[in-house]
């Protein structure tokens, strides 16, 4: 379990041409678009920010991607994604995602993805950093 200091990030999008079909209804993939800025913008919240991942090789990688679309987005339609650490493991975390739109609450999407942290150029698979142990409920 994470107690209530787990990071969370929330973030808005408005939906553009390139991301609908010619019904003017959301790709499933532009998505998982969105859920890739959320996820940039939660790994900069852990301490995963884009220049320290450059300057040290460590790289969080998607293992496991699990959504589930509950109602189409529209173009134009301006969107919230909310996303959290959702589990931390030994070697493997999860975040959560919600893809909502705020003009009439509706719930667009959930998503949780499965990641790991390697070192590059290796690929070897590293722990969990230490210092996320904060996250942790403590069970005693």
């Amino acid at each position: 379990m994470l107690n209530e200091n787990a990071p969370r990030i929330r973030t808005e999008v408005q939906v553009m041409f390139f991301d609908t079909d010619c019904a003017a209804v959301v790709h499933n993939i532009a998505y998982l678009r969105f859920i890739e800025v959320a996820r940039t913008l939660l790994a900069e919240e852990l301490g995963l920010g884009l220049a320290a991942m450059a300057e040290t090789k460590r790289y969080p990688v998607v293992v496991r991607t699990e959504i589930d679309y509950r109602r189409a987005a529209k173009l134009g339609d301006k969107l919230v994604i909310e996303g959290r650490l959702d589990r931390l493991e030994r070697v493997r975390f999860w975040c959560a995602f919600r893809i909502v739109r705020p003009a009439d609450e509706t719930l667009i999407a959930e998503c949780r993805q499965m990641l790991a942290i390697i070192q590059m150029p290796e690929a070897k698979l590293l722990r969990v950093p230490d210092d996320w142990d904060r996250y942790r409920v403590d069970v005693a």
